[in-house]
């Protein structure tokens, strides 16, 4: 199956990353997509409508998926942006060099667009060094992080490439804030998990996001994804349903006024959905191996 390569999602906005490289702010996520035949059908379906930026990683275990979608999609891999993650089991001195080309081989590809590390457990120190190493060796064009917080300081003071991205949990009830001023002068440019509250009723079904999205003729999901962009977040909704795949991508014919934004934006902080203390992410995630 081939795609329509020339096909680019219609008025896809692009960000400039502290690498140099540019990142479609709009993408396809793949966490929780079970298998790679049901992650290839997703992906196809993404690459169909002209979405070009694929998020996925080691832990998801879907990755094979995603390299035999780029594959059959017959797109240009200059025109994709493709990102994956190592997972704390990838971590450490000669250990992340090797995880690199493993997982460059399940995606079939020779490069990745943006690499990140998955949580900040483990040797993190070790492997940003060695994911370093990999941009230098063209294997990597992109670093950063993802789920540090704590810990983010000791990858910034020990590291000679700046993070290009921090993905973290972030939406209206979470928007991050504090987070994007603490980076901000690395140039380091948050991307979105959770960009709709992990699916929560409450948040989606807001007054709010009602309102706004009956004036623009739009769902309560278009209208956050859109807060999202307008906030310079990069998102990447996830969805095995074509019709919803289409849907959520349909965001970039409306603009939210100031106001609406300012009235989105007071409900900044008033509820996250990943709470596990640091204690428990060490003890969890060491615990744990993806498979290759």
């Amino acid at each position: 199956m081939g795609c329509d390569s020339n096909k680019v999602l219609p008025n896809q906005p692009y960000l400039k990353l502290n690498s140099g490289y540019k990142i479609p702010q709009y993408g396809f996520g793949v966490y929780e997509i079970k298998g790679d035949e049901e992650t290839e059908k997703a992906c196809l379906s993404a690459f169909e409508l002209g979405i070009r930026h694929i998020d996925t990683a080691h832990a998801y275990e879907n990755e094979r998926g995603v390299g035999s979608a780029i594959k059959k999609s017959g797109i240009p891999r200059g025109d994709l942006f493709i990102t994956s993650k190592l997972w704390v089991s990838d971590y450490g001195e000669g250990v992340t060099s090797k995880a690199i080309d493993k997982m460059l081989e399940r995606l079939g590809l020779k490069y990745l667009d943006l690499l990140l590390l998955h949580q900040q457990v483990g040797d993190y120190v070790a492997a940003y060094k060695e994911m370093e190493k990999a941009v230098e060796e063209g294997k990597v064009r992109s670093i950063g992080l993802s789920n540090f917080d704590e810990r983010l300081d000791e990858i910034l003071n020990n590291c000679k490439i700046k993070p290009a991205v921090l993905q973290v949990e972030c939406h209206p009830y979470w928007d991050q804030e504090n987070l994007k001023k603490r980076v901000e002068k690395y140039g380091i440019i948050i991307e979105s998990w959770y960009p709709i509250g992990h699916g929560d009723k409450d948040l989606i079904n807001n007054e709010i996001f009602t309102k706004i999205g009956q004036k623009y003729q739009k769902t309560n999901v278009q209208v956050i994804l859109r807060w999202h962009i307008q906030k310079g977040n990069v998102v990447f909704p996830k969805s095995t349903n074509p019709k919803h795949i289409k849907e959520n991508s349909e965001i970039f014919d409306f603009s939210l006024t100031k106001e609406e934004m300012e009235e989105i934006n007071k409900m900044g902080k008033t509820k996250r959905f990943f709470t596990m203390p640091l204690e428990e992410q060490e003890k969890m995630f060491k615990s744990w191996k993806p498979k290759d």
